[in-house]
């Protein structure tokens, strides 16, 4: 089994020193799953949620987000992303909104942090803005999905 990276030889939590890896193209895909009322749903694709737009709101978050990962997860790096996407895939059939976020950078560490935050954060305002109507909404099933560049190359979870 690999040693954790966050950890020295004493067991000291600190930051991963990236100066001599190489600078290549990175990319990760989270995914998760708001499982919630049809009618909390129907209010989203109709766009009668009392708060607003439920779903351009939630992208924006996302994409914000994931630009404040560093300022969220300990040990993270700050990046210069290249790219975020946030994208909804509802289902009426299940009454349900697969989240999926892209982040892209060319660095020197990976982004699977900013696209799990993207992806957690665009969930979570997903539920705050409809919270009123549906309490019982759950978020399902946050993973990291895929991610390709750096030493360890190309993942597939699917």
């Amino acid at each position: 089994m690999s040693r954790l990276t966050h950890l020295d030889a004493e067991g000291n939590a600190h930051m991963v020193d990236v100066s001599e890896k190489n600078v290549t193209s990175r990319s990760a895909t989270a995914k998760a799953v708001v499982e919630l009322l049809p009618e909390t749903l129907t209010l989203i694709l109709e766009g009668k949620a009392k708060k607003g737009d439920v779903i351009a709101t939630a992208r924006i978050a996302g994409i914000m987000a994931a630009k404040k990962t560093h300022e969220l997860i300990p040990l993270c790096h700050p990046l210069m992303i290249t790219k975020i996407t946030v994208d909804f895939a509802p289902d009426t059939a299940s009454s349900t909104i697969e989240v999926m976020a892209t982040v892209k950078v060319e660095g020197k560490t990976g982004v699977e942090m900013e696209a799990l935050i993207a992806c957690s954060v665009a969930c979570l305002t997903l539920y705050d803005m409809c919270k009123a109507v549906d309490r019982r909404m759950k978020i399902t099933n946050l993973r990291l999905v895929e991610k390709s560049g750096g030493k360890s190359g190309h993942f597939t979870a699917e």
